[in-house]
């Protein structure tokens, strides 16, 4: 489809900059507590909410299911408002396409859906493993350590750039070119 409009990267960062300062308004007021932005433990929740319905001793016994109750709460909903959100910006634009693997992919790595999904399903898993051990996500770390002026947000924010960088090279970078 042909594309029509882009949302701006300004107008874009400025709206998760007051959503986010509008999420530690209404928290604060509500709970007495400031909470910030992120998604990494809403995937984890999820996991425990699937692990539930087949084990649930199991998550009576986790320790960390323990002190994260496995809940639906505001950050969840905000990680199913991104998903509902950018689907809806993607058809108002005209920009969506179902495609299994982006261009850039099928030009270095072929055209095989198993293969796609591996790399993604690894990803993914490298992903996670890295938020959780970091005690959050790039948008928790990022958004919400960059908006306290925080020296751990600016360290994590530069540490995903640099990896970013470089792991983009190493996988797109041609010989030659």
């Amino acid at each position: 489809m042909k594309k029509n409009f882009s949302w701006r990267p300004y107008l874009a960062g400025a709206l998760v900059g007051l959503l986010a300062v509008i999420s530690v308004y209404i928290s604060t007021q509500q709970l007495g507590k400031p909470k910030y932005l992120g998604a990494s433990t809403t995937f984890v929740r999820a996991t425990g909410m699937l692990e539930e319905v087949v084990a649930p001793e199991h998550v009576a016994e986790n320790q960390y299911f323990q002190s994260k109750k496995v809940k639906l709460d505001w950050q969840f909903m905000l990680v199913i408002g991104v998903l509902i959100g950018s689907f809806l910006a993607a058809i108002l634009t005209r920009s969506f396409a179902v495609e299994c693997s982006p261009p850039i992919w099928k030009d270095n790595f072929g055209t095989s859906r198993p293969l796609r999904g591996f790399f993604a399903l690894l990803g993914g898993a490298i992903a996670m493993f890295g938020a959780r051990l970091a005690g959050g996500c790039p948008s928790g770390h990022g958004l919400s350590g960059l908006m306290q002026l925080s020296l751990s947000g600016y360290l994590a924010m530069a540490g995903f750039f640099i990896a970013g960088v470089i792991t983009a090279n190493l996988i797109y970078n041609k010989k030659g070119e």
